[in-house]
């Protein structure tokens, strides 16, 4: 087996936006280098003074070097057919990967990753960075963050890690479905074995152990691994595949609750990589506010976290129906309710026995407006969701009272209940929002059957 030992220095750290300014390959037999390859290689675009500063490669030096198409044969000759080596490996393979394919070469190969080696055969090391673990190792580094300097050193560093290997550990992450190579280089392979094929929430820490990511999953194992898969050459992916240093997770006893737990969770850690959820927020709200005449007063809104809504809505338009069937329903003033010109104002009878409530004092006025809202309050459902726990000796419940989530939790099949409140009291509180109430209507839309309203509830 011959192994491809590369190194590259780049423009940035990802390959869709970046390109190499140096490459270093160096082949191995296992035992001595047999071939090498190194170049500077010109950019297509100038290089960042902080690139500069660390590497020590700037424009000049480059600048009558050939580009990466130019050399993109002999890279690819040279790591056809072997074993991709490097320290944190998919970073390289990644710049590679792309480049190749942009000059037309399509390539893909078997992966080795010295960082992860490295933690297996010389565990308990305080850092696996290239310079901390040739310091800890007694391994020569030169001319370091130069392509050359840092691929010879690896080289040193890999012929170490196969003489230390006695228990064949690099031969089985070798192995055709081992996952060993798609995880993040700093991730230990025992925290994805311990996955189980079940539903549950997922937390990726990093190496302070402070969560980064929450996610939820049908199928912890599967859902993870999908993470780890592929080649996205963008920033955000690179940056958030090196910050991940350990998984947790939590078991849920169905899909539905792993949503909910994953909504819970973000908005209570606010994790630095959880983006679309950590945005969503209702749009529109219904409020209510007393006038300088004394008039209680409904209106639809754009949501604000400073004034409580008496309902939220996803639309405008939603909101804005929702009140015309109150001003129906309950007679009240479309004026008052900022919904345009009120139909019973704009009419004039003479014998002034119709009248919009809006000319009844404010008292009169008020009570309607108070039965409008006790209306919504008595309209809100109130229902339970009965379904499969963890395991085989419990249910898993979901409570929900006038239309907003109270809270979820598992109940003991052999549990001795003998009231709904027993039921309620068992299950863990906390505090909703409207996105999951949105994922609780979508699920009883799909399973009614599940579903049991509390004022017909019999246990």
């Amino acid at each position: 087996m011959e192994y491809a030992i590369v190194d590259i220095e780049t423009t940035g750290g990802y390959a869709a936006g970046s390109n190499i300014t140096e490459i270093a390959i160096r082949i191995f037999d296992g035992k001595t280098v047999t071939h090498s390859y190194e170049t500077l290689v010109k950019p297509s675009h100038n290089i960042p003074l902080y690139i500069t500063a660390l590497t020590g490669i700037d424009y000049e030096m480059v600048c009558n070097s050939p580009a990466f198409e130019d050399i993109a044969k002999d890279v690819f000759t040279m790591l056809q057919g072997r074993v991709f080596v490097a320290h944190n490996v998919n970073f390289d393979y990644s710049f590679l990967k792309y480049h190749l394919e942009n000059a037309g070469y399509i390539y893909t190969a078997q992966k080795l990753c010295t960082v992860r080696m490295a933690r297996k055969i010389k565990p308990g090391l305080h850092s696996y960075s290239l310079g901390n673990l040739c310091d800890a190792l007694g391994i020569a580094l030169n001319n370091r963050h130069r392509a050359g300097g840092d691929v010879d050193a690896t080289v040193t560093l890999f012929a170490k890690l196969l003489e230390w290997d006695n228990e064949d550990l690099i031969t089985s992450m070798l192995k055709k479905g081992s996952k060993e190579q798609q995880l993040p280089p700093n991730l230990p392979k025992e925290d994805f074995e311990a996955l189980p094929n079940k539903p549950g929430v997922y937390y990726f820490r990093n190496n302070k152990g402070k969560v980064i990511y929450v996610g939820k999953a049908k199928n912890l194992r599967k859902r993870v691994a999908q993470h780890f898969t592929g080649h996205n050459p963008n920033p955000q992916r690179q940056s958030f595949l090196r910050d991940i240093h350990a998984i947790t997770f939590e078991i849920c006893g169905t899909e539905l609750m792993a949503f909910i737990l994953e909504a819970l969770e973000i908005k209570r850690i606010w994790p630095i990589y959880n983006r679309a959820l950590k945005k969503y927020e209702p749009k529109f709200g219904l409020f209510t506010y007393e006038d300088l005449q004394g008039y209680q007063r409904l209106f639809i809104g754009k949501y604000n976290k400073s004034l409580l809504p008496v309902q939220v809505f996803t639309t405008r338009e939603g909101g804005i129906n929702k009140l015309y069937e109150l001003t129906r329903r309950f007679g009240l003033c479309a004026d008052l309710c900022r919904l345009g010109s009120c139909e019973i104002c704009s009419l004039v009878d003479k014998k002034n026995d119709l009248l919009c409530t809006a000319r009844h004092p404010p008292e009169q006025y008020n009570k309607k407006v108070e039965q409008a809202l006790s209306f919504l309050q008595e309209e809100m459902p109130g229902f339970y969701i009965i379904d499969t726990g963890r395991n085989n000796f419990e249910k898993s419940c979901i409570w929900v009272e006038q239309g907003n989530f109270y809270g979820m939790g598992y109940i003991a099949n052999d549990a001795d209940i003998s009231s709904l409140y027993e039921v309620k009291d068992s299950l863990t509180q906390y505090h909703g929002n409207h996105y999951i109430m949105q994922l609780i209507i979508s699920f009883i839309c799909k399973y009614p059957k599940k579903v049991i309203r509390l004022d017909s509830a019999v246990l």
